[in-house]
């Protein structure tokens, strides 16, 4: 509240460092103490005048310092995107901030979550033959680079297992047919549930998965596609795009939904070629470009980072 006893309204386009802000609360000068813990707050809602500030407030009001915060007001669909990281005095937790915070949610109609920083997902990678991704998925989550805890491997086939194993990650061989699909995909669930996983990453998996599946594991679920989508969906996309003779060669990793390579995108890259290069050059090329754009896309998804907004996504780097 203002010194007249008047709300000070903030929105989208609210400054929120550097120079001071009608209704401004008051700068900590102290910052917190190292036992202190870090929490994620990531929320969407319909835009408008205050949100900024309803947040901060409730902040204040927990004794919470604000580490970091990234927005996003959307004019085209009317949507506000917020990721607030915050430290809380050593005695919080996190049911009881969520607790606290529900009712700020409820009035401002947010679909939210609040976790805490740092917190390692469990996560599902499932392969076939290509190995390249998931290698660097298990090199970067072993490095502490991800913050990812790799459950378990799942393939259908058994090529991958040595380097699953060598890294200490089950394996688990779930052969697919046409026939055994839908008991191969309940296997599947059932280790989602007995490992605790979080989010499912299809790291090279070459098969399509049932629109039941994709119901089932709807936005906790990450495919790399080996294209700059929308560009070259289905299969072979280095050979298609050869034919067409492309000067850029990309991969694209998004939601899995039950269109072929049409989920909401998450991260892309791309690599210039030219002329000279062969399918197989391309496909070369590509493999360094499919490993940036999966673990970029996992680590901003186990970071709070990405919110889905209908056939897209907003992330808050």
């Amino acid at each position: 509240m203002t010194a007249g006893g008047s709300a000070a309204v903030l929105g989208s386009a609210d400054v929120l460092a550097g120079g001071a802000m009608p209704g401004a609360l008051p700068i900590a000068q102290d910052v917190p103490p190292p036992s202190a813990a870090d929490f994620i707050l990531t929320f969407r809602c319909r835009d408008s005048l205050g949100i900024v500030q309803a947040v901060a407030t409730f902040l204040l009001a927990q004794e919470c310092y604000i580490v970091d915060i990234k927005q996003f007001g959307d004019k085209a669909s009317g949507e506000f995107f917020m990721r607030v990281h915050f430290t809380a005095p050593e005695a919080s937790d996190g049911a009881m901030l969520r607790e606290r915070f529900t009712p700020v949610a409820g009035e401002w109609g947010m679909e939210w979550r609040l976790e805490p920083h740092g917190r390692r997902q469990r996560i599902l990678v499932m392969v076939s033959k290509y190995d390249h991704c998931l290698n660097d998925l298990l090199v970067r989550a072993r490095d502490g680079d991800l913050p990812v805890e790799i459950a378990a491997v799942v393939s259908n086939h058994p090529d991958t297992s040595g380097l699953a194993e060598w890294h200490g990650v089950p394996f688990h061989l779930i052969p697919v047919t046409p026939e055994t699909k839908a008991g191969a995909e309940a296997r599947l669930l059932e280790l989602v549930d007995a490992y605790n996983v979080e989010l499912v990453v299809l790291a090279r998996y070459m098969q399509v998965l049932s629109d039941d599946l994709t119901r089932k594991l709807d936005g906790r679920a990450i495919n790399i596609h080996h294209s700059f989508l929308p560009s070259f969906k289905g299969a072979k996309p280095y050979h298609q795009a050869y034919a067409r003779g492309v000067k850029t060669v990309g991969a694209t990793a998004h939601y899995v939904n039950s269109e072929l390579d049409e989920g909401p995108i998450i991260s892309q890259q791309v690599i210039e070629v030219d002329h000279t290069y062969t399918p197989a050059d391309l496909v070369r090329v590509g493999k360094d470009a499919e490993c940036r754009a999966l673990t970029n896309a996992v680590r901003w998804h186990a970071e709070g980072r990405v919110i889905l907004s209908g056939g897209r996504t907003v992330v808050l780097r």
